[in-house]
């Protein structure tokens, strides 16, 4: 079934959404925690549920290396294969082949690169990711894109960009070739040349997409430059479709960019922090290794009512951290987690009354952060 997507209140320029797939309905804007290899690490997809987890990201490229496309497609696709029964998007391996660096080899067919599993020799092709995620049947797929370096010259990003064009047509012709079981979004590229995001998105619209994904930002840039990016290309993206920000997390970003009209986000930053002992919080980034938690017996935030912090005191999880327990590790995604997801309800529900900007200037200047283009 290819996802339906629907503005149902806007605010400025941000949207309040519903993204209908085989798998349920996402309430937009969404945060997509990330299942690399089947699994947002730490938690069961009932706990996902529990927070209010609405879709979760797969990662083509891991799960093409380990365990085989074959495998998860015998169980009937990754919802089957990770328990999980609701939407899913999975990427197309753009970015870890990216992130390869010496290990991969770039030409017009595709990608040779090492497993970074055996280091065995791989080729990855539009045609190839489009065979795995077709497999995987997720809700969503991504075309096959070249992620371009950051910094990069006009005419590096110029001939980057221009094979992701020609990569996101071969990705469309062999995924729509026959029934698929979801929907394929583009990627726009350009790095940060704003004439070359533009002549992306207009190449991809020539093609018929369910979506449409920004490529190509979190990767070094400063943040005047990514949302400049934003202002110039979003503004231009279609407004009946879903806007995707690719890897983009922090929550200041994130809701700058909702702001700015974009509609789904993923990214590993609230599992990744909560395994290195740094936890959200309504006034910022708390680390729970310093050693001023060590007797501190209150929760992480008091203004959560999420499952560690109505039962957990900083000096348990410090505790935790500092003993390898795995529990400290859970018990930190969990809160992550629920902050992320909070954060998605909190936006959706001040667009749909009309007070998103005055709601973002709150939030930032509650976490001590600048307001530009609030």
């Amino acid at each position: 079934m290819r996802p339906r997507f629907t503005v149902g209140a806007s605010d400025g320029a941000a949207r309040a959404g519903t993204l209908v797939t085989a798998h349920g309905v996402v309430e937009t804007p969404a945060f997509m925690p990330v299942g690399t290899y089947g699994t947002v690490k730490a938690m069961t997809p009932e706990e996902l549920e529990h927070l209010g987890a609405q879709i979760i990201l797969g990662n083509t490229f891991h799960l093409m290396l380990r365990p085989g496309a074959a495998i998860v497609a015998a169980h009937g696709g990754l919802h089957r294969f990770m328990h999980w029964e609701h939407p899913l998007l999975t990427d197309s391996g753009g970015f870890q082949v990216y992130s390869l660096k010496s290990l991969r080899r770039i030409g017009e067919e595709g990608v040779l690169f090492r497993s970074p599993v055996d280091g065995r020799e791989v080729r990855l092709t539009p045609e190839d990711s489009m065979e795995v995620q077709l497999a995987l049947r997720s809700d969503i797929a991504m075309a096959l894109d070249d992620c371009t370096a950051h910094p990069a010259t006009e005419g590096e990003a110029r001939e980057s960009m221009e094979r992701s064009m020609r990569w996101a047509a071969r990705s469309h012709a062999r995924y729509c070739r026959e029934d698929p079981p979801g929907g394929l979004f583009g990627i726009v590229q350009g790095g940060m040349h704003r004439p070359l995001r533009l002549a992306s998105l207009e190449t991809l619209l020539r093609l018929d997409w369910a979506g449409l994904a920004i490529g190509g930002l979190a990767v070094g840039e400063s943040e005047e430059e990514r949302l400049g990016v934003l202002e110039a290309l979003v503004p231009h993206m279609p407004a009946g479709q879903p806007r995707y920000l690719m890897g983009v997390g922090r929550p200041e970003d994130i809701v700058a960019a909702v702001v700015r009209g974009v509609d789904l986000f993923d990214c590993v930053m609230p599992t990744r922090h909560a395994r290195n002992g740094h936890l959200f919080t309504s006034s910022g980034v708390l680390n729970i290794r310093n050693s001023a938690h060590q007797d501190d017996l209150t929760p992480i935030d008091a203004a959560c009512d999420c499952y560690t912090c109505r039962n957990y005191t900083r000096a348990y999880l410090r505790h935790l951290d500092r003993c390898n327990e795995i529990l400290g590790s859970r018990l930190n995604t969990i809160h992550n987690l629920h902050f992320y997801i909070g954060l998605m309800r909190s936006l959706r529900a001040a667009i749909a009354v009309g007070e998103l900007a005055a709601w973002a200037k709150g939030f930032l200047a509650a976490r001590r952060q600048p307001t530009r283009g609030f």
